[in-house]
């Protein structure tokens, strides 16, 4: 009798025990994307398929999984990630929960849920290296903590361990806690990014949410969320002493515990001297590979750029020769050059005036720039920071830039096929450096003359990432100006207020140019510049009046002639919040037939192209304007 009441007890326990066991399913972000999918079977098929396909993976006792499916017309990608201190069952609980919630955003491209316990999220084309992303955002509690001073010390404290700890750890997961000042209190906090990003990533998207939970700080909850983190603090304890992080050893300078020991097992292992040998006969290798006798080599295997001698570019461009010059842009002139073992490239000379200060942000942007490697983007090979001026080596792309093609001496010689692949493309291109890339790069000066083409006239774009050496500048927000009014967004040429958006307005500016074959600043016969007339006509349903005339209008059809304008035109809203961005454009542009479910298209703002933005800082709603008031219409829905 007492070993059958002693059952029955250990079964209310667990019972019990099960029953406080909490997967925290509580929403804290939801959301998706204002385009639906072109084919909804095929896609929910798709989507099925993912999900299906994460769950085999929680129920397999993993915390992350991603899952794609690109048979069809539609794709889906899906990734699931759990918080490491939840139960298996917790894990597998939030889940399904998320999964019955983010349905309910069908037939959306994409959607989120972000719970407490786990996030999901499912898109029609793959996401899975992204960091960060516009929009995200942290959220505190109603409570002040009792000692707010110590309390906001202690937070601030450990959230900024966490931020440097996290990315070095395998699984990007810590839990820490940390005392309040004097007291018995503990403040506890975890960090955590998608396994699917790099380190540097992980690092980047930590420091965005440590900047959307600091104005948390006092209260006594917070956290800050973004597509490829997840940041939060408590002053109650959420997480078992047990699964606590010892985040000391990666707090320490020269990286992780993990690196420590292999260099410690390394000399301790007697095999230093041959792995020394092993390394100095590399680094020769390398450098006979970059230089023979003085002569430059191609090393496009190399990571990192080539560092080029200023008297050998000054040589392959036969002294900057006039004959040589390419072209001018607002980052300085451009020449053709021809190195010593033959290759054709071409060398930037950048008008930016020399300091350290400046010729250590060069060296940095530089290396980034140079690991940017997408089909649809000009590729950086080198550069040279010892001499008089900075200069940049470019892959050479024989037929020079689109504006060539649109308005120059090759004007109408582009047909339908080829001006919608170089829409597609530079859109692919952009998508990239907005999205793809662990940094988010805004280019700030799309236009014709910096999107090259190559031998089979496909686009890309060039002068990326430049902009991010001028000085003072922040990579969302800045009162600089670097841009070709006709092509810049109202936002960032009025109230210098940058983001990608900014990049999405030229896009659609120069979509019209590609087009039409008319630039964005000529006048018509009605005085309208070509975004106004472009407007009129779309009020009209009249998109096809704007299609340049020497295309072969058998070679397109009318719908999917009205579908690009309406793009552009989507593109370059008064709001930067209801422009697509560029992945949804790729979406929109590979979509079979017209937009049949296309969100209400809004009336652009209008600047008259002529006015000309200085380059002086200002945190005021208008900026410095050469002798003049930037024109700008009302704005009003259709």
């Amino acid at each position: 009798m007492n070993l059958e009441k002693l059952i029955i007890l250990a079964i209310i326990l667990a019972i019990l025990t099960l029953g406080e066991s909490d997967p925290e399913i509580v929403v804290i972000n939801q959301g998706g994307s204002q385009y639906n999918v072109t084919n909804l079977s095929d896609f929910n098929n798709n989507l099925n398929a993912t999900f299906a396909q994460l769950r085999d993976e929680l129920n397999a006792g993993k915390y992350f999984a991603t899952a794609e499916q690109p048979r069809g017309s539609d794709s889906a990608y899906s990734m699931v990630q759990c918080r490491k201190y939840l139960s298996s069952a917790d894990c597998i609980a939030c889940f399904t929960a998320a999964e019955s919630l983010i349905r309910k955003f069908s037939p959306a491209n994409g959607a989120r849920v972000v719970y407490l316990g786990c996030s999901l999220r499912y898109e029609s084309s793959n996401f899975f290296d992204q960091s960060t992303q516009e929009g995200r955002f942290g959220s505190c509690g109603n409570q002040t903590a009792s000692d707010a001073t110590a309390f906001q010390t202690a937070v601030s404290g450990l959230l900024a361990d966490l931020q440097v700890a996290t990315p070095k750890i395998n699984g990007f997961f810590a839990a820490s806690k940390r005392a309040v000042g004097e007291s018995s209190n503990e403040v506890y906090a975890i960090a955590q990014c998608v396994e699917s990003i790099s380190e540097s990533g992980c690092r980047d998207c930590l420091q965005v949410a440590y900047g959307n939970i600091n104005r948390c700080l006092t209260s006594t909850v917070g956290w800050a969320v973004d597509v490829g983190c997840f940041l939060r603090y408590s002053e109650s304890p959420f997480f078992a002493d047990n699964q606590t992080t010892d985040i000391t050893p990666f707090l320490k300078t020269g990286g992780s515990s993990k690196k420590k020991a292999i260099i410690g097992g390394t000399v301790a292992g007697g095999i230093s001297l041959l792995l020394t040998a092993l390394f100095v006969w590399l680094i020769l290798s390398r450098k006979r590979m970059i230089t023979q006798k003085g002569n430059i080599l191609d090393v496009t295997e190399l990571q990192g750029p080539i560092n080029y001698r200023y008297k050998d570019l000054v040589s392959a461009t036969r002294k900057f020769s006039e004959e040589n010059k390419l072209g001018e842009g607002g980052f300085g002139e451009i020449y053709k050059g021809a190195l010593n073992n033959g290759k054709v490239v071409a060398v930037k000379k950048l008008s930016i005036g020399l300091s350290r200060r400046i010729i250590s942000d060069f060296e940095n942007e530089v290396k980034l720039i140079s690991n940017v490697h997408h089909r649809n983007l000009v590729r950086l090979l080198g550069c040279c920071s010892k001499g008089p001026e900075l200069l940049l080596v470019y892959e050479f792309m024989a037929n020079s830039s689109l504006d060539k093609f649109l308005f120059g001496e090759r004007r109408g010689t582009l047909n339908w096929k080829q001006r919608y692949d170089i829409i597609l493309n530079t859109a692919r291109g952009l998508a990239y450096l907005h999205e793809d890339f662990h940094v988010c790069i805004i280019h700030r000066d799309i236009k014709p003359s910096n999107i090259l083409l190559d031998d089979d006239f496909q686009p890309k774009i060039a002068d990326f990432g430049l902009a991010r050496l001028l000085p003072d500048n922040q990579s969302h927000l800045s009162t600089k100006f670097a841009g070709t009014l006709g092509y810049t967004a109202p936002e960032y040429a009025i109230h210098g207020q940058l983001s990608e958006k900014v990049d999405t307005y030229s896009y659609g500016v120069v979509v019209l140019e590609i087009i039409s074959g008319k630039k964005s600043t000529e006048l018509k016969d009605t005085d309208d510049y070509l975004l106004k007339r472009a407007w009129k006509l779309y009020e009209n349903d009249l998109h096809l009046e704007l299609i340049d005339e020497s295309l072969d209008p058998n070679k397109y059809t009318q719908e999917e002639a009205k579908k690009v304008v309406e793009i552009a035109l989507m593109c370059t809203q008064a709001s930067a919040a209801s422009r697509p961005t560029m992945s949804e454009v790729v979406v929109l542009l590979r979509s079979k037939g017209s937009l049949e479910n296309k969100p209400i298209i809004t009336r652009p703002i209008f600047i008259d192209p002529e006015t000309r933005v200085r380059g002086e800082s200002s945190t005021s709603t208008t900026s410095s304007v050469s002798n003049a008031t930037a024109s700008i219409t009302d704005v009003s829905g259709r």
